[in-house]
């Protein structure tokens, strides 16, 4: 196992599977029976997951709504996702816990990084919901935050693609992957790997970025493992 402590991004999109809403009981299922494996060989696993599935902030903005309402409502559907996620976690028998941003007891407990980081070396998966609680702010921030906090030795992005490209890959049949890239790199070619605040976080806090395919059922484990699976984005 190369890394203890993991931060894992889930996407909201990917959770809505091919209908492209929702969420799916299949993907929900195979998330669950991922994280699972990363649990029973001892990696500690923090995760973010989004809510583009339910409401994007920014999607909302651009149809004329407020940003700050549209963002706040995004954030509510992270933690629509979290409840379900780890409602699975918990029934499939594996100790999980609900950290939000914003103040929620009937839901989860308010986030304070001290409790996060006991819950995890108590053998908890720790989800956090909320994003950073503040507008404005992406789940790809929120990520990048929380694995700052919590000590993660490195940052899980898991996407609908199997790493970063030169160009999109759904337009050009030409892209090339990356299998690795310094954060430097990554700068000046413009690669959409984050955000740009995101970004500028794991490279200064030097908490490497892993890209890679959620779809494909082991490839946390992979990852985890140390397995050269998706694009590695690292200050080394």
């Amino acid at each position: 196992m190369k890394y203890k402590r993991i931060l894992l991004k889930l996407s909201g999109e990917a959770l809505a599977g091919e209908s492209g809403h929702g969420i799916s009981g299949e993907i929900l299922e195979n998330f669950t029976s991922d994280i699972q494996s990363l649990v029973e060989m001892g990696t500690e696993v923090g995760i973010v997951i989004g809510g583009g599935n339910i409401h994007r902030g920014v999607a909302g903005a651009a149809d004329g709504m407020d940003r700050s309402v549209s963002d706040h409502m995004g954030m509510l559907a992270t933690i629509i996702n979290s409840i379900a996620l780890c409602d699975k976690l918990t029934r499939t028998g594996i100790k999980a816990k609900l950290m939000t941003t914003i103040d929620m007891d009937a839901i989860g407990e308010h986030y304070t990084y001290r409790k996060a980081q006991q819950y995890l070396d108590e053998g908890n998966v720790v989800i956090f919901g909320g994003g950073t609680g503040n507008p404005y702010f992406t789940t790809d921030t929120a990520s990048s935050l929380k694995a700052c906090e919590i000590g993660a030795e490195v940052l899980l992005k898991a996407t609908k693609v199997d790493g970063v490209y030169d160009k999109d890959p759904a337009k050009h049949s030409d892209a090339v992957r990356y299998d690795k890239l310094s954060f430097t790199e990554a700068l000046n070619q413009g690669l959409k790997v984050m955000d740009s605040t995101a970004f500028a976080m794991c490279m200064e806090n030097d908490v490497d970025i892993i890209v890679f395919d959620t779809f494909k059922v082991g490839n946390m484990k992979s990852v985890v493992m140390g397995e050269d699976i998706g694009t590695k984005v690292t200050n080394n």
